[in-house]
């Protein structure tokens, strides 16, 4: 069975175009969202992909319809693949039902892992010029280099370390942490 989706980002939007195009396709079933693609929640897409059993077609007019995000993009269609149910974008002309609609579908694949790739990349050199600045990576420090002195002389003087922490208000934990750290 051919299922459609429909998804126009606001309200005013109007998506006959989208509706008229899947009829032709032969969609049976169509489901339309009014909701920007950046928004997780939609719940005529949820409704729509639980519909799909093996052996359905999953027709769109447009891929952006589906997703703004490619990794989103691919982790959705790869799901699909996996449960049997081919896909179909009338805009891009990509049928995974076709040795071309696959080869279409295995480069876009290819595109968001190097895209994945290029963040990390990105993230990595990133973290790396800043800590080369002198950023501190990670959470504050919740005891100062003060504190931490002050709570070593209670505790070398006999005084429980529950207390110590209980009175710089940290878990016993962090002021253990705070200890052990040079």
């Amino acid at each position: 069975m051919k299922i459609g989706y429909v998804r126009v980002s606001t309200e005013d939007q109007n998506p006959d175009l989208q509706l008229t195009a899947l009829k032709r396709a032969g969609c049976g079933k169509i489901f339309t969202d009014k909701a920007t693609g950046a928004n997780a929640r939609r719940p005529e897409l949820a409704k729509c992909l639980k519909a799909l059993k093996a052996g359905d077609v999953l027709t769109i007019w447009k891929l952006d319809r589906l997703g703004r995000s490619l990794r989103d993009l691919v982790a959705l269609l790869d799901d699909l693949k996996a449960r049997g149910v081919a896909f179909r974008s009338l805009t891009e002309a990509i049928d995974t039902e076709t040795p071309t609609g696959r080869a279409m579908w295995q480069m876009i694949g290819i595109l968001a892992e190097l895209e994945r790739s290029l963040i990390q990349e990105r993230t990595k050199a990133g973290r790396a010029a800043a800590v080369a600045r002198g950023v501190r990576m990670g959470r504050k420090r919740l005891l100062s280099a003060q504190q931490v002195t002050h709570a070593r002389k209670l505790i070398e003087q006999g005084e429980g370390p529950d207390n110590v922490a209980r009175s710089l208000n940290v878990s016993r934990r962090t002021l253990y942490r705070a200890l052990a750290s040079p």
